[in-house]
């Protein structure tokens, strides 16, 4: 194996490691899920600095890290709900703002034309915000940490920032549809 593959091959174990995590979570063995996600996370980090630092990066590994990172948070999020860790709105909360950005990506790529995707800041806020928040939960539930009164401000701070991310998603996708099309004919007088 050529060492300029490994970034992908440790994306692709997150790849592996996710369903995992989710059956531990589901099952209630947060110990074991507490493990398999410190190693997953070990893996985003190390593939990352090894993408970086030695030019590593590829057109394979740009699509597959974004959707291993949100595969996994996304499987964190059903497990511990399913587990009853984290209510069921929560869920619902963090995959409509995943199913929004994605939705509105395909509706600009087919309506508009090709992008280049933006990270926004509020994107990655929300990002490192459900990113914590499952990181902190699932340690603390397999490591019999106290989760109260934490857990109560943490599950309203990650709704907030998957409103607000959403909504700035839209907000900034909308305005650069508008500028893109009709807007910008309607103000050169063209209908």
């Amino acid at each position: 194996m050529l060492w300029r593959h490994l970034p992908n091959a440790l994306t692709f174990l997150r790849l592996l490691l996710a369903p995992m995590i989710f059956y531990w979570l589901w099952q209630g063995e947060f110990g074991q899920a507490a493990g398999w996600l410190l190693a997953a996370v070990f893996s985003d980090l190390l593939d990352g600095y090894l993408a970086r630092r030695f030019r590593w990066q590829s057109e394979l590994g740009g699509m597959l890290d974004p959707l291993a990172d949100k595969l996994l948070m996304g499987l964190c999020f059903i497990g511990l709900t399913l587990a009853e860790q984290v209510p069921l709105w929560l869920l619902v909360f963090v995959l409509a703002r995943d199913v929004v950005i994605v939705t509105g990506a395909l509706a600009y790529r087919f309506l508009i034309g090709p992008f280049a995707a933006e990270p926004r800041w509020l994107g990655k806020s929300s990002t490192l915000v459900q990113s914590s928040f499952v990181l902190v939960t699932v340690f603390a539930l397999g490591w019999n940490w106290p989760l109260s009164p934490w857990l109560d401000y943490a599950v309203w701070t990650v709704a907030a920032a998957a409103l607000l991310s959403g909504a700035d998603y839209v907000w900034h996708w909308s305005w650069r549809a508008w500028q893109a099309g009709g807007g910008r004919n309607q103000r050169n007088g063209r209908a």
